[in-house]
């Protein structure tokens, strides 16, 4: 396969719009000039409104797992107990990361399985500095209560620190009303910018808890880039080509306006799920409450009998669409569609439409059509 023909349809990186790769191949600038820092507050402002926020907003060159662990690490002591809400990949890595700083009161649920508010509220009793949660976990499919859990942070007065990698700017997410102490995103995901890049809200809250530690990460030292970020730059050298990339990603989100933006990734997913029920294939997640929800961003779906992830995703592969499959223990058990990013309709199309001759030869349909008749159908509304 030539992977410039190739189609993108994971969760993340996802693919990234002519002019965004266009604007990377700017010559160097000086990081301490003017320059870069108009730049970097034009970024921060247009970020503001995708995260809904009025906090601080930072820019760090590494990946979501940095300012994951800018934010664990600059709020969290080693007698602070964090409670650690898990039902996939990213939760896990956030007990993880909380583990090298502090103390943790997990609360362990199977992937893909909604949490019970009763029991999240159970931990917050027993004390705790902080509780972490990953909005939508796509390793499962499976979007979290982040307002839910944000008003149960307020009542037992901890941190709120929140993955929104792989929400925010493609799905409804009010930092502020909220309660979120600190948010995350990720570059690559529906932001549309190149990997490398991390941002991060930051509450005067949590600014507080910062100065009760007596040591702070050096590289991920949050103050160093609240510090540099009053004066527009950033405490350490930049990855000033994927600025340039993310600045004109953030042009694009700003164009199309967050509430179209949004409805596009939310009706994109439902398209996927429509495909998929009309087909006979099953959703992964296990909503289990009123509160959680499938994933507007990502669509995980349960392997047909006789036909595992991990085929699915290789006859993809092989017909030019790249998909992903099950992570650790779900590898070959669940496939997911990414919906995220500058995904069209005809991206979404093309997907099923590749999807179900994958599953007719693997004898699980035995008719073309269906699915991307179900697609179209909701796919429709945009227009």
């Amino acid at each position: 396969m030539d992977l410039e023909d190739g189609l993108l349809m994971m969760p993340g990186p996802v693919p990234v719009a002519p002019r965004v790769l266009r604007a990377m191949s700017k010559p160097m600038i000086n990081h301490r000039g003017a320059e870069f820092s108009a730049m970097y507050d034009d970024c921060c402002e247009i970020l503001a409104d995708v995260f809904q926020t009025k906090n601080d907003i930072f820019i760090l060159s590494g990946s979501g797992t940095a300012a994951m662990e800018a934010a664990v690490g600059c709020t969290t002591g080693k007698d602070d107990v964090v409670v650690t809400l898990e039902n996939g990949k990213f939760g896990e890595r956030f007990k993880k990361i909380a583990l090298r700083y502090g103390k943790v009161n997990p609360l362990e649920n199977e992937w893909g399985s909604s949490f019970d508010l009763g029991e999240v509220e159970k931990k917050l009793e027993e004390g705790a500095k902080a509780i972490t949660l990953v909005h939508n976990e796509t390793s499962a499919g499976i979007q979290n209560p982040a307002k839910e859990i944000g008003k149960l942070a307020k009542k037992h007065d901890v941190l709120f620190i929140m993955d929104g990698v792989t929400t925010l700017g493609g799905d409804d997410v009010k930092v502020d009303e909220w309660g979120v102490d600190i948010a995350v995103v990720g570059s690559q995901k529906c932001l549309a910018a190149p990997p490398g890049l991390s941002m991060a809200s930051v509450s005067k809250r949590a600014f507080e808890a910062m100065d009760e530690k007596e040591s702070l990460p050096y590289y991920l030292d949050l103050k160093a880039y609240k510090k540099s970020g009053d004066k527009s730059q950033t405490p350490y050298t930049p990855a000033v080509p994927l600025f340039f990339g993310l600045q004109e990603a953030l042009h694009i989100v700003k164009e199309e306006g967050m509430d179209a933006r949004i409805k596009r990734h939310a009706t994109c997913a439902e398209a996927v799920r429509a495909a998929a029920n009309a087909m006979g294939i099953e959703m992964f997640p296990q909503l289990n409450d009123e509160f959680s929800h499938y994933s507007n961003t990502v669509t995980a779906m349960k392997a047909p009998e006789g036909v595992t992830g991990n085929d699915i995703k290789k006859d993809m592969m092989a017909r030019g669409i790249t998909i992903a499959g099950g992570q650790d223990h779900l590898s070959g058990k669940i496939f997911r569609i990414g919906s995220m990013g500058n995904v069209q309709p005809k991206d979404i199309i093309l997907t099923i439409q590749e999807l179900e001759v994958v599953l007719r030869k693997r004898g699980v349909i035995s008719e073309l059509g269906i699915g991307v008749g179900a697609a179209s159908e909701v796919l429709d509304t945009l227009l």
